[in-house]
């Protein structure tokens, strides 16, 4: 306890596992020894700085990060507060800042020099690395290079392209970047072209959400806002590691923590985030190293055991409730809820055998973090893809509902569901209408403002496309940023399918793995960054983004532009429609690229409940709430209530390993923000060099004869005749539970079968791949 201040202690004592856990690291595994935050983070920035090379302005832009009238960060999605610090930015937005406006270019003379069957023996890291895009590009087949065209000319042969094909062969997709604005013109393109396939990166990873959350309580995202954690007593995380994917979240959670709330990490990886952090923007604890415990225990759950360890929850509070009465909110549960009555019924009758068996974790600890939550008067359930990316994914999202509906803890300050975001945007761009199901969108209002009929069909998801790849019958693709080549599941198979479609286009600010996978015509278009300045006919533009806690933000970049000849997205995709469609007085491509308050326009009309006055309240302090019905106890389901959903599996994972069979769990690194590969340094879990690992527990090692630094194989163990093998993997000595292993996601999605995925949701299933290891 020695150099730890006195508040750390008090934290540190209160844990549930024992007071030596808490800070407990394997000694003969890899780890991290010191606080997230720190000087460590401010290393890690200064290591992509001088990589990197930004302009000095670069400065000037963090310094309004996510701020009013700022520049909202493209990295994660977390809140930005209204009152905000004077560094409001974490080590991976400012990485990713940085990562924009470098002083790199990959031009004409680049793709001169390289072919595309040299650029594919790059890795990941050096192709991004290349710089900024700068001229669009046209792929000449006779040369396998990239070669420099005009604006004019790649409008007119896409269009052209685009007409031939059927509306339902081709795929409009959007990683979580682009803007408010951009996304609901780009469905409103695909709609008016002829289609829903809108398939995002939420298909990846957060849909499972949408899904479950919508069922449940009526809305697809979760109801929490920031100032909930200034108020809460319990916070229970369940698989999501915030100090890589959401390092900002550590500040409140800090204040939470010193405060008294207490923190408890369900996660079969121990993530430092969630261990020890040192404040950045305190000058007190970077002078004198002082660190704030943030989770009191970390219960090690084992991979889809999540439904069981939530079971186990459940399970005792009822217990409780029986035994002496008003522990579960009845009133609330009455009023408001449907199932309980089935709910309860299973909850008793499942076994503590079982729940032990699959959760990994012992009743007495699980009964331990119950009682907690019953002793806790406001409760929030923060979760990441450690519960999504599942084949019951669903249902682990469903039972953390039901934890929180047994007292209420839904719909009252300082409680509710906190699904984390990655995208900046991701969440946003589904509100306005990037969605493959029509039942979701306003169609017949779409229909009334620009007097066309929408198409009904419900469209692919991101599965669906790369299924529909493999089958022929997707034909064209359109991507609007992200890197969907190497973010999908079973990459091998889909790798080959590139190639045969009649049409790729690539919307883009760096080079990637998917640009380096051509159909016959393929196209490489570069558009500004959110932190560059958009100038069009009406002066410069802002754009804007939805936070995680359903806050509205405008952005504004101010930078120079990497190049003259880049475009906005908007330009882009408005050169492309004009040149695909026919022209329709109520469409005004033109007007939109102009002055963007126009689309906000057309946003408010689609959704005025949720945008009224939007051009007026663009740069609210904090952003402007869109709102929650569930957050006012209003539930949009058919029964008029929200619902107790008992599950009917106690594992996530899609059937029971075999034999020999390991559960792989797929992670990301501190260096990288999703296929974006920063740099080599996993810092927050001890790791340097290469990705090429799989981590395995010590025990796991000598129960099968391996040593650490022994290169292996990872093959799928799946009953599809298709063999799934990713090999030169280093085996890493790592805290983690048995019959379990780890390895980096994009590199092991090879390994990750199309139909491993949620049976509701389509997310593919990531967190819980049946794998064996061959020496």
């Amino acid at each position: 306890m020695a150099g730890l201040p006195p508040s750390e202690e008090v934290h540190r004592s209160g844990s549930i596992t024992g007071e030596d856990e808490v800070l407990r690291q394997r000694k003969d595994t890899q780890h991290y020894r010191h606080p997230a935050g720190g000087w460590g983070s401010v290393a890690s920035l200064a290591r992509i700085l001088f990589d990197q090379r930004p302009s000095p302005a670069a400065l000037a832009t963090l310094l309004s990060q996510n701020k009013a009238g700022g520049h909202m960060c493209t990295s994660c999605a977390f809140g930005k507060p209204h009152n905000p610090n004077t560094f409001e930015f974490c080590e991976n937005g400012a990485k990713a800042t940085i990562w924009d406006l470098t002083s790199d270019r990959c031009g004409p003379d680049f793709f001169e020099k390289y072919s595309l069957t040299a650029l594919s023996k790059w890795s990941d890291h050096d192709l991004e690395k290349a710089g900024r895009l700068t001229h669009p590009m046209r792929y000449d087949h006779a040369t396998d290079h990239y070669v420099p065209t005009t604006w004019d000319a790649a409008f007119v042969s896409i269009g052209r392209t685009l007409r031939m094909i059927d509306p339902e062969a081709a795929v409009f997709y959007t990683s979580g970047r682009a803007s408010l604005e951009t996304a609901y013109l780009f469905a409103l393109f695909a709609r008016l072209y002829g289609h829903n396939n809108l398939p995002d990166s939420s298909n990846m990873c957060h849909e499972t959400t949408s899904v479950a959350l919508k069922a449940q309580i009526g809305t697809p995202v979760g109801t929490c806002t920031l100032p909930d954690f200034e108020t809460c007593d319990l916070i229970l995380f369940f698989g999501q590691n915030t100090g890589t994917n959401s390092p900002r979240f550590l500040h409140p959670l800090q204040q939470a923590v010193r405060r008294g709330c207490k923190v408890i990490s369900f996660n079969p990886v121990r993530e430092a985030g969630l261990i020890r952090f040192t404040n950045p923007q305190s000058p007190i604890e970077m002078a004198t190293g002082s660190a704030t415990i943030i989770a009191e225990s970390h219960l090690q759950v084992r991979p889809g055991g999540d439904i069981a360890a939530l079971t186990g929850l459940c399970k005792h509070i009822l217990d409780l409730d029986i035994e002496r009465g008003g522990v579960i909110d009845r009133t609330f549960i009455e009023s408001d809820t449907q199932g309980f009555d089935r709910f309860t019924v299973q909850m008793h009758a499942t076994s503590w055998n079982d729940i032990e068996r699959e959760s990994g974790l012992p009743a007495a600890v699980l009964k331990s973090v119950a009682d907690l939550y019953t002793r806790s008067e406001r409760v929030i359930g923060v979760y990441g893809m450690g519960l999504t990316q599942h084949v019951h994914g669903s249902q682990n999202v469903k039972m953390l509902v039901n934890l929180l509906l047994l007292r209420g803890n839904i719909s009252r300050a300082g409680t509710g569901i906190c699904p984390v975001r990655g995208h900046s945007n991701v969440q946003g761009q589904r509100t306005v209408g990037i969605s493959e199901k029509p039942d979701l969108v306003p169609l017949d209002r779409l229909a009334l403002m620009f007097g066309f009929d929408p198409p009904r069909k419900e469209g692919r998801t991101t599965v669906k496309v790369a299924e529909g790849m493999i089958d022929g019958s997707v034909r064209a693709f359109l991507g609007l940023g992200g890197n969907f080549a190497r973010a999908i599941p079973d990459v091998a198979r889909v790798d080959e399918t590139w190639s045969k479609l009649d049409l790729t286009v690539q919307i883009a600010t760096k080079l990637n793995r998917s640009h380096l996978m051509p159909g016959r015509e393929a196209w490489l278009l570069p558009c500004i960054v959110r932190a560059e300045c958009d100038e069009q006919s009406s002066g410069p533009q802002a754009v804007s983004i939805e936070d995680s806690f359903s806050h509205i933000h405008g952005s504004l970049g101010r930078r120079t532009p990497a190049h003259p000849m880049l475009k906005s997205e908007i330009s882009i995709i408005s050169g492309i429609a004009k040149a695909t469609l026919q022209p329709n007085p109520n469409v005004k491509w033109d007007e939109w690229t102009g002055d963007y308050s126009l689309v906000r326009d057309l946003i408010e009309q689609t959704y005025p409940n949720w945008f009224a006055d939007f051009n007026d309240r663009l740069f609210t302090p904090g952003g402007f709430y869109r709102g929650n019905p569930a957050r006012e106890r209003t539930w949009h389901t058919p029964s008029g209530r929200a619902l107790f959903e008992a599950p009917d599996v106690l594992s996530a994972l899609g059937s029971p390993l075999k034999g020999a069979a390991l559960t792989m769990i797929t992670l990301r690194s501190n260096d990288q923000f999703n296929t974006t590969i920063y740099g080599f340094d996993d810092r927050l879990r001890g790791l340097k060099g290469s990705r090429d690992i799989v981590l395995v527990s010590p025990d796991e090692m000598a129960t099968r004869g391996l040593v650490a630094g022994q290169l292996v194989a990872l093959e799928t163990d799946h009953d599809d005749g298709v063999i799934r093998r990713v090999a030169g993997l280093r085996v890493t000595p790592y805290d983690l539970p048995r019959a379990c292993v780890g390895a980096y996601y994009p590199e092991a999605n090879a390994l990750v079968p199309l139909d491993l995925r949620d049976v509701d949701a389509n997310t593919p299933a990531y967190k819980g791949v049946p794998v064996r290891i061959v020496v």
